[in-house]
């Protein structure tokens, strides 16, 4: 089979490290480990004394038993911790996809299991959020996506790379439309809590005995570096969930999940949420004006969630050139939207310190304005 290969992540991986300004990550600037402990009010001395041997491959007892108690419901039986919620995302499709296997995905997306789900053998189709439609899916291209036969929906909420929310309209049509065709639902909610207006999105957990639900620590927490993510389904899909992550990465960091725990512990993880969602209030708005200075060229919708903005511009060189140079000339580092499946647009990221952020837009827009005015 032909290999469909991980666009995004391997410009990303190539670039994020080489240059002076990033603007292609969806999360917020990252704590350290002395800023979390700080946050938790805790001692390092636990984290010094953590043996630097395996840890339980599926996640110690007290980090699944604190990720369960996030799904009402769910018990430590329901979690996997996976490295990273890639992973996660890796091991459920690994699990349910065969050749020949039905996928629907809503599109644009992060295209993890747009390739993986192919690299399997599996036939994928999407259904668009529309920018026309306030990037809300049309219900009658879902009901056509999710055909009979579908072994697998696939939704990110909140949305990667827009930032949108689902109207409950829309989650109702996928999750009826799921489950009268027998679907699994595999539903991405790593940018929960990231949300700007202070509201967490409603997971889809709970709703249908056949979802899976995946997230983790990097994107709502700023804890991309700690590698924890984690999947949640019913006890028998997590059993042998966990068969094939002892093939991937066999299990979590000791330090790691650790930290993870820390993170998660009552009164802690909140204050990490409000750490995020102050990073965006104050970020956005900063974003949004110099987006207005260059006055028609762009055209968005204001993200709802996430680190990220996905943004359209009129001229028609294409994006991949357009980043490019901005990656060469400026050391700025911004995603293309051909790495999403839409052309002429840009995902940017406005997560980081402000006074980083300014200068790296700064920067970004002498490049910018050479490359349209060319």
């Amino acid at each position: 089979m032909r290999f469909v290969p991980f666009e995004l992540e391997r410009w990303q991986s190539t670039w994020e490290n080489r240059v002076r300004f990033n603007l292609a990550e969806s999360g917020v600037h990252p704590l350290s480990v002395q800023e979390l402990l700080g946050l938790a009010g805790a001692s390092a001395v636990p984290l010094l004394e953590v043996r630097l041997g395996y840890s339980q491959s599926n996640g110690t007892d007290l980090l699944r038993q604190r990720i369960a108690a996030l799904y009402p419901g769910a018990s430590p039986d329901h979690v996997l911790v996976t490295t990273g919620s890639a992973e996660a995302n890796f091991v459920a499709c690994w699990r349910l996809l065969e050749p020949g296997d039905k996928v629907a995905m809503l599109l644009p997306s992060y295209l993890q299991i747009w390739g993986q789900a192919q690299n399997l053998g599996a036939q994928v189709r999407g259904f668009d959020l529309h920018a026309g439609n306030g990037w809300e899916p049309f219900p009658e291209e879902i009901r056509a996506a999710i055909a009979p036969g579908t072994k697998l929906v696939v939704v990110t909420n909140p949305h990667n790379p827009t930032g949108h929310v689902l109207s409950d309209d829309a989650r109702r049509v996928i999750l009826e439309r799921s489950r009268e065709v027998g679907a699994w639902l595999l539903a991405d909610e790593v940018y929960a809590g990231a949300e700007l207006n202070g509201k967490t999105t409603p997971s889809f957990w709970g709703s249908y005995d056949k979802v899976i639900c995946v997230s983790g620590l990097s994107k709502a927490y700023g804890l991309p570096g700690l590698r924890i993510g984690w999947l949640v389904a019913p006890p028998e899909f997590t059993a042998e969930s966990w068969a094939r992550h002892d093939y991937t990465t066999i299990g979590p960091a000791g330090a790691s999940d650790h930290l993870a725990g820390v993170a998660l512990a009552p009164g802690v993880r909140e204050k990490i949420i409000e750490r995020t969602r102050r990073i965006l209030n104050a970020n956005y708005p900063v974003f949004e004006q110099w987006l207005k200075r260059f006055g028609d060229t762009f055209s968005w919708h204001p993200p709802q969630a996430g680190a990220i903005c996905l943004v359209k511009y009129r001229q028609g060189v294409g994006a991949l050139d357009v980043v490019e140079r901005i990656r060469a000339q400026h050391s700025v580092l911004l995603v293309p939207g051909e790495h999403f499946g839409v052309p002429q647009h840009i995902r940017f990221g406005y997560g980081n310190e402000l006074s980083e952020l300014q200068a790296a837009l700064a920067e970004t827009e002498l490049g910018l304005k050479r490359i349209f005015t060319d």
